[in-house]
């Protein structure tokens, strides 16, 4: 069966959406990131360092192709993967594609309220985040509005607000797997 591929923006929920609709889904969930530290036993900021974004990039490149060729699973990919190489035809071709659309402001609120370190907009003020966040996201829509389904992400501040959002996608795709 096809892999469902969630694609987005840093801070869109592919994370916190994905591993919710995996259970909801019966399928075993993977974060790319996750499982690229995992594979290689370091953090993707140190790998960064070592080998440079175009290193990072091949090596992303090569535990996409890895993780979406496992069977009945539900894949979160990094904000840049599908933005690199062939990554998102690739994609498109191995499972249904699903693009967590949210706007600047959602986004902005979500990476706020995030627990995680993104040295990416360390130090930024919420200004300077979303005029960032606008700029990335001009640059990285024509990637990923070529998913196969797009799904329009409200804030989602709480577990019901999620499992919501997972309903509606669950709701889309389920004609496209059966």
């Amino acid at each position: 069966m096809h892999s469902i591929i969630l694609i987005g923006y840093m801070g869109a929920g592919k994370t916190t959406v994905g591993r919710t609709l995996a259970m909801r889904l019966g399928r075993t969930f993977y974060d790319l990131d996750w499982y690229i530290e995992t594979r290689y036993r370091k953090p993707i900021h140190q790998i960064f360092s070592e080998r440079g974004e175009a290193g990072f990039r091949e090596m992303e490149r090569e535990m996409l192709h890895e993780a979406a060729a496992f069977e009945d699973v539900v894949l979160s990919c990094g904000g840049g993967t599908p933005c690199y190489f062939d990554n998102i035809d690739y994609m498109n071709s191995v499972g249904e594609t699903i693009y967590l659309k949210c706007t600047p402001e959602t986004l902005s609120q979500h990476l706020r309220m995030g627990k995680s370190i993104r040295p990416l907009i360390q130090g930024k003020t919420p200004e300077e985040l979303e005029v960032y966040i606008r700029e990335s996201l001009e640059a990285r829509a024509p990637f990923y509005e070529k998913a196969k389904h797009i799904v329009e992400v409200p804030y989602l501040g709480n577990k019901e607000r999620v499992a919501q959002l997972v309903e509606k996608i669950a709701e889309q795709i389920s004609l496209e797997l059966k």
